[in-house]
């Protein structure tokens, strides 16, 4: 030992990832190894983004259909009971009447 005291460095902790493993057909996995290298990534960062992109669109696509059921029902809510028309769309229907007529 030359009497001088390790310097320990410190840990960097690497960002939690999991592994993700499936079975494909060779023909698969040729278009998949050659539209990476096309865009110039490799397999794993060309297959990572695909399945992101994938489950955002699966996640939002889902998102929309229950967005659209509460639309349909405040829609249908609407119709079965609806507001009573205020100042503002009286007048909307007065100054349509006037086009439609003219």
């Amino acid at each position: 030992m030359t009497g001088r005291a390790a310097v320990a460095t410190p840990r960097v902790p690497k960002p939690q990832s999991a592994r993700l493993e499936a079975r494909i057909s060779h023909d698969l996995h040729g278009a998949v190894k050659r539209a990476a290298e096309i865009q110039g990534r490799t397999v794993t960062d060309f297959v990572v983004d695909a399945l992101q992109s994938a489950a955002s669109r699966a996640i939002a696509q889902a998102d929309h259909v229950r967005m659209s059921i509460a639309d349909q029902k405040a829609f249908a809510d609407a119709l079965i009971a609806p507001a009573k028309p205020n100042a503002a769309l009286k007048r909307a229907f007065t100054k349509a009447n006037k086009l439609l007529v003219a």
